[in-house]
């Protein structure tokens, strides 16, 4: 039923985003055949529709090149709506600029015509983005009384192994996670975007990080079978933190390591985020590291000790401008944030992606995180 909603209102949004495409855009450009463009609206509907039918049924078989196309359709809709919002904008504002009729059809067609190159490079872009390897986001955060002079962590999150993320994908990602020479790896959820049966393959590199390695759960493990996924994390030889903590360290020098689960825990009542249970006999004297999947989790953070949060989930929006959106419901979106005094969130934009091969000033990246005393 929730999926049957959630699929519902999808299909709404993309119905009136392209009715909006084609009425404030594509109808409105200075070309004598402006009706044959009807074509593209009415193509990326069925593309739409496509996609959330497969997401539904998995009719599409696994196949990465047919669901990149298909979910590109999603991502090319989005895109072009915010360049006809644009465009309308801009027309509506410029009927209030007085000009003479025919140099406003000189400027008019100007206009269009830059429109049209504009949105064929952020497609470009987005495109190109988004199927670029992820880079290295070097990030140096100072934690009072941390008790190492600097302790090198790497951060993956939101990798989406499963259509189109491949083997491949990941065992690239364990080399260059490796060149970095982690002391620990940390992988903040959204690992997997496939039942575990499925990419069991393509996980498997994952056995051949050389750094103690901890995972927590995202929202995407509780679709796909988050007790699968659980297990076979465990066989990897990563060791998950379900609302637990580990002491990383010798004596004198030792600091938390936090794991919490995901919020979506608590809808799907499955591996709720528990945080008393997490900090049950941790010694709070210490300096605390915590991971959690999104950073909203940060709010029920006030009467436990976190010195840094690490969160994923928002891809720092994915597409520009989808991130203000993203913004709405989470307080962070990328980047390292000062919350409090003595208190500190890195959010990554994430390894991967999610639906469409696309990202717009949103790059994905490899988060090695540098932490030294204050």
């Amino acid at each position: 039923m929730q999926f049957l909603i959630f699929a519902s209102i999808f299909l709404l949004v993309m119905v009136l985003m392209n009715v909006y495409i084609w009425r404030r855009f594509l109808r409105l450009l200075a070309y004598d055949k402006k009706g044959v463009l009807l074509v593209i609206p009415v193509a990326l509907l069925l593309g739409d529709l496509f996609f959330i039918t497969d997401i539904a049924t998995d009719i599409i078989p696994d196949s990465p090149a047919l669901y990149i196309i298909s979910s590109s359709f999603v991502g090319i809709t989005f895109m072009l709506f915010v360049v006809a919002l644009v465009y309308d904008l801009t027309i509506t504002v410029s009927k209030r600029v007085p000009v003479d009729h025919s140099r406003r059809r000189t400027l008019k067609l100007i206009f269009d015509v830059t429109m049209l190159v504009a949105a064929f490079a952020y497609l470009l872009r987005g495109f190109s983005q988004g199927i670029k390897f992820p880079e290295v986001n070097k990030v140096r955060v100072q934690v009072k009384d941390f008790p190492l002079d600097k302790f090198n962590l790497v951060q993956l999150t939101d990798v989406h192994v499963g259509r189109t993320i491949k083997r491949e994908f990941v065992k690239r990602l364990v080399q260059e996670t490796n060149q970095l020479k982690p002391d620990i790896v940390v992988i903040t959820g959204d690992l997997v975007d496939l039942p575990i049966v499925r990419i069991k393959h393509d996980l498997k590199p994952l056995k051949d990080l050389q750094a103690p390695t901890y995972f927590i759960l995202g929202n995407h493990e509780y679709f796909h079978g988050v007790n699968d996924t659980v297990a076979y994390i465990r066989e990897l030889g990563i060791t998950p933190l379900l609302n637990e903590h580990v002491v990383i360290g010798n004596a004198g020098q030792q600091f938390n390591l936090v794991g919490l689960t995901d919020i979506i825990g608590r809808r799907v009542n499955a591996y709720a985020p528990d945080t008393a249970a997490a900090y049950n006999g941790l010694d709070q004297s210490k300096p605390c590291i915590v991971l959690a999947h999104q950073p909203k989790m940060i709010s029920e953070m006030d009467n436990y000790r976190y010195d840094l949060m690490l969160s994923g989930h928002t891809h720092g929006g994915q597409i520009f401008p989808f991130g203000l959106l993203v913004m709405a419901a989470q307080p962070y979106l990328a980047g390292l944030h000062r919350v409090a005094p003595g208190r500190q969130i890195f959010v990554s934009r994430g390894t991967g992606y999610w639906g469409p091969p696309l990202r717009f000033l949103a790059p994905s990246e490899i988060s090695q995180v540098i932490i030294e005393p204050a």
